[in-house]
């Protein structure tokens, strides 16, 4: 069996990074399993974590008032899930439901944002990656909401 440091340092989204930023990664993490239903975090919620999926689906959604959920995006293993812990004001921007049993590895927030504040260059380096996943994120809701709405008004 693998141990964390394998595990956080074999996956995608920590590629490259550097082994002193690893250790200080790791020791903010712990795996964690979610069953179907579970919510990994929702909406307005204190954003205390986030997520390497290692295993399993996640619906990302969107609620509003006295509406039904709207799913915007399914996500399988591999991808990372949760950056508002990086940004004030700390709270979740939408509801992250399994799906599909996950094994994720879970982040805890407020210990990483110390490491960042202490090492800037961890900081940056972490920053550079949440961008990516944000900007692929919004690029394929997008998408979807083009897929869904634009169509409607032909």
């Amino acid at each position: 069996m693998k141990d964390l440091v394998t595990l956080v340092a074999e996956h995608p989204f920590f590629e490259d990074l550097a082994p002193a930023h690893l250790a200080l990664v790791v020791g903010c993490a712990q795996m964690a399993v979610y069953k179907k239903n579970d919510y990994l975090f929702k909406y307005g919620d204190d954003a205390a974590y986030f997520f390497l999926l290692r295993y399993g689906r996640v619906a990302l959604e969107l609620t509003g008032p006295g509406a039904d959920s709207f799913r915007f995006q399914t996500v399988g293993a591999g991808e990372v899930l949760g950056w508002s812990w990086l940004f004030p004001p700390h709270q979740s921007q939408f509801d992250a439901r399994v799906i599909e049993d996950a094994r994720v590895i879970r982040f805890d927030g407020k210990c990483l944002r110390a490491k960042c504040d202490s090492d800037p260059v961890l900081g940056y380096d972490l920053m550079k990656r949440f961008a990516q996943v944000m900007v692929r994120r919004f690029a394929d809701t997008r998408l979807q909401l083009i897929d869904v709405y634009g169509k409607q008004g032909r």
